[in-house]
């Protein structure tokens, strides 16, 4: 059987980004006047070679940085990292509380119900978008109706 041209073309140029796949992306809305917002997702790897969310970026933020929490002798802490190792095959979850985006000075407040667009960088897949869906203010999880990017 012969392959068209242009399907093994676009089956070269496009492998690894279709591996990557965006799960319940979500953000809480934010108070009037807030300036830095998170952003939560998994993010699932298809691949069998493992990959790396090396950065993200947003309209919506003047930049947004890849933290954790960490607990410093008791106490927990946000700490900025340089990326989120995704294993081939597997799955890396950002969630309240653990692995986040923090989106930094935001442009305007985030309101429950709008959709906040962010690409996200990876080593090998390279840029991936999703839309993040703004639950309620204080929401420990995704508003419902997500789906996959």
């Amino acid at each position: 059987m012969k392959i068209p041209f242009f399907i093994l073309v676009l089956c070269i140029a496009f492998p690894v980004q279709a591996q990557m796949q965006i799960e319940k992306p979500w953000a809480r809305a934010t108070a009037p006047g807030a300036k830095v917002a998170g952003g939560y997702m998994v993010i699932r790897n298809a691949g069998a070679a493992p990959d790396r969310l090396v950065s993200a970026s947003s309209p919506a933020a003047a930049k947004v940085e890849l933290h954790v929490h960490i607990n410093d002798n008791g106490v927990m802490k946000m700490r900025q990292v340089a990326g989120y190792d995704v294993p081939a095959k597997g799955s890396f979850e950002l969630k309240p509380g653990g692995a986040h985006l923090m989106f930094m000075d935001l442009t305007r407040p985030f309101k429950e119900g709008e959709k906040v667009a962010v690409k996200l960088k990876f080593e090998k897949a390279g840029e991936v978008s999703a839309e993040f869906h703004v639950g309620r203010l204080g929401d420990s999880a995704a508003p419902s109706g997500q789906h996959k990017h």
